[in-house]
């Protein structure tokens, strides 16, 4: 009983620390390329509001990379307290891509973000334009390289075993092995839209405290237009990734449906409790044959049940709630965005267009919704993979270490009041941000033309003028 206790704790302690650690890459990896939007705006256009919106955001780019360098580094020592068997069995195929993620991507992000935060009266704006897209690279290597190794763990191609130890017989398949290009994929939009909605949000925060500064109305505009373009996209791209897994990890996408029995004509199931006791669902409210027609693409396509994976399925009541969180808030994501996207209509000429009050209170509540779809997400497909830790080669108990129960709970214990205090932390910080900055620049004006084009100066040197090259505005 002690050892079972053990194992469930460290299992909760690594879903603890991965949960924490992943929502500050997510949002790093794609703020990085925002700030690199608001950069090249500045320079082509020379709008000094798109360099204000360059110097609030890098602030909260550099508190997120912190906090996600200290977890990272938190969660990296569970593999050898908590989960030896890992790297014990495929830690020749493990260590090389976790240290091709610090050797190309780490030391060139956490280099060039110097530059970013405090280089710019130091060097010329072009390498300052620079060092800002070699860290916004250099988060999307590093995604890369995880990935890569995340979704090597739940489709395992390019080893062999060679006494209890996986062994490389291509990189290639490894590296870019059948789950890969999904993940990689749909964890790249989920980022973008983690940041559109933060940036949105924190826009609309501003906005509603009579904010109207250029670098507000810019922000807010590319937030939101940004979630209106990439929500789309990762619909398109979730459905792809289901149907890998269907061919990948079946035992994985009958939970998220909610399929036990094999059949025909599945229904979507919109609500249930699933009982695994009876192997049922009960109070189920479905769309008759919806699943196969998203699955298979055919009316009368069969789906396997769980019934067909007898002990070798996840648990699942939380995949099955994971999964339809994730897909309630994207939906969620999709008609405030597009309402916000309506409403602003990009397509007319009116200057004075703006938001509607409930609308920007609606951004603002959504600011963290990105961080909810991500977590639900990524419990769908992490306890999706169980009993696996690596699937068909080694099971989550036979990784375990022998650390005992009381241990293990006092750490964990600690882990989450800190995180807890940090997660409250970090967003009173944002928010405090949000609150007391201060503008270089003038109100945006109403007839001002749309932030998001170019402006044509009559004067060949306006733009000179408005920002000399390597000047400060720390």
């Amino acid at each position: 009983m002690d050892g079972l206790d053990a194992f469930l704790l460290a299992r909760i302690q690594f879903a603890a620390n991965m949960t924490f650690h992943i929502l500050f890459p997510t949002i790093s990896i794609s703020l990085a390329w925002v700030l690199l939007f608001f950069k090249l705006r500045f320079v082509k256009t020379g709008q000094q509001h798109w360099m204000d919106a360059y110097q609030f955001w890098v602030k909260i780019f550099a508190l997120t990379f912190a906090l996600g360098v200290v977890s990272g580094i938190t969660m990296s020592f569970q593999f050898g307290t908590n989960w030896p068997g890992l790297m014990e069995t495929v830690g020749n195929i493990a260590g090389p891509l976790l240290a091709y993620e610090v050797l190309t991507a780490f030391f060139l992000e956490a280099t060039m973000l110097g530059v970013m935060l405090f280089g710019r009266s130091r060097v010329s704006e072009r390498m300052h334009t620079i060092a800002t897209l070699l860290v916004a690279g250099g988060t999307t290597l590093s995604a890369f390289w995880i990935l890569a190794l995340n979704s090597w763990m739940h489709t395992p191609t390019g080893f062999e075993m060679i006494n209890g130890q996986a062994h490389v017989t291509s990189w290639l398949e490894v590296i870019f092995n059948p789950s890969f290009p999904y993940r990689f994929t749909h964890m790249m939009l989920a980022s973008g839209l983690t940041v559109a909605f933060l940036v949105a949000g924190i826009s609309a925060y501003r906005w509603l405290r009579q904010d109207r500064a250029g670098e507000v109305i810019a922000s807010l505009k590319t937030g939101i237009y940004l979630a209106a373009f990439l929500i789309p996209l990762q619909i398109i791209a979730g459905d792809f990734h289901g149907l890998n897994t269907m061919e990948h990890q079946p035992a994985k996408l009958a939970a998220m449906e909610g399929i036990w029995q094999t059949q025909k004509g599945v229904p979507a199931v919109l609500f249930a409790l699933p009982d695994e006791e009876a192997k049922e669902n009960r109070y189920e409210i479905g769309i008759p044959k919806l699943a196969s027609l998203y699955l298979t693409h055919r009316l009368d396509g069969e789906v396997k049940g769980l019934n067909e994976f007898e002990g070798r399925h996840p648990p699942v009541a939380p995949v099955f709630w994971a999964f339809r969180i994730m897909v309630g808030m994207g939906m969620l994501m999709l008609l405030v965005s597009w309402l916000s996207v309506l409403q602003l209509a990009p397509w007319k000429k009116d200057p004075a267009r703006e938001l509607k009050t409930w609308q920007a209170r609606a951004l603002v509540a959504m600011t963290f919704a990105g961080w909810v779809a991500l977590i639900a997400g990524w419990y769908t497909t992490e306890i999706g993979r169980q009993p696996w830790l690596v699937s068909g080669v080694l099971t989550a108990a036979d990784a375990a270490s022998q650390v005992v129960a009381p241990k293990i709970a006092l750490t964990l214990s600690l882990y989450l009041a800190l995180y807890a205090a940090l997660i409250v932390a970090y967003v009173s910080v944002v928010f405090y941000l949000a609150r007391h900055r201060t503008h270089a620049d003038k109100p945006f004006e109403a007839g001002m033309e749309d932030t998001l084009n170019p402006v044509n100066y009559p004067d060949p040197q306006a733009q000179q003028k408005v920002q000399p090259a390597g000047a400060s505005h720390a």
